[in-house]
């Protein structure tokens, strides 16, 4: 069976909630779960809010859906803009929002 999410309204959704929140973050599963190897998470941050560093769960990707982020690994840095895809590296790393962003997190959970 094929489900349809509108990834557009789920952005603007998503970026209203972290404008309004403390953390200055939200996100929202579109795909997967525990039970699946893959999933697919809508994250919106308000501009300056960040994710800080942390471990790779797996093979991931993230697609910026709106605004402009900053993906840094040690002294490597990625920027990325509206319909860029950047490789998360297999290191600690950290995603910045550089203005209101939205991405989509891809993640094959490892085994």
């Amino acid at each position: 069976m094929v489900e349809k999410s509108s990834l557009v309204a789920l952005v603007r959704h998503q970026l209203e909630i972290a404008r309004g929140s403390s953390s200055g973050r939200s996100a929202s599963t579109v795909y997967g779960g525990h039970e699946h190897v893959l999933r697919q998470t809508v994250i919106a941050l308000r501009a300056g809010s960040s994710l800080g560093e942390h471990e790779n769960p797996g093979e991931a990707t993230v697609q910026v859906l709106h605004g402009r982020v900053v993906l840094a690994a040690g002294e490597n840095v990625w920027e990325g803009s509206p319909g860029d895809l950047l490789t998360v590296p297999p290191s600690r790393h950290s995603l910045e929002a550089v203005e209101d962003s939205a991405v989509l997190l891809t993640v094959a959970m490892r085994g």
